[in-house]
């Protein structure tokens, strides 16, 4: 799948809202504000659970990595996340 067919599937979900269980988040962070080299998706199934979480590196931004936003789709849609939240900044590490 290409880079761009992936974004704006992933943007689909989160554009959706507030829908209920189960929730994924999607959190970007890196060492400046225009370049994400990690993201974290974080999995939780209901209301008061522990989240499960899980994070891809990459030494370019993870944003337009193909694989790493392909991969993140495939986890939200075999999921089957009813809503899906995604963070717009970078967080600085």
């Amino acid at each position: 799948m290409n880079l761009d067919k992936a974004r704006k599937r992933i943007e689909k979900h989160v554009k959706k809202g507030f829908r209920g269980y189960p929730l994924i988040s999607l959190s970007y962070s890196g060492e400046a504000a225009d370049c994400a080299t990690r993201v974290v998706i974080q999995f939780v199934v209901e209301e008061g659970a522990q989240p499960q979480e899980q994070s891809f590196t990459a030494k370019t931004d993870v944003r337009k990595d193909e694989v790493i936003q392909t991969t993140l789709l495939k986890i939200i849609e075999r999921a089957e996340a009813h809503t899906v939240t995604e963070t717009e900044a970078v967080e600085l590490i």
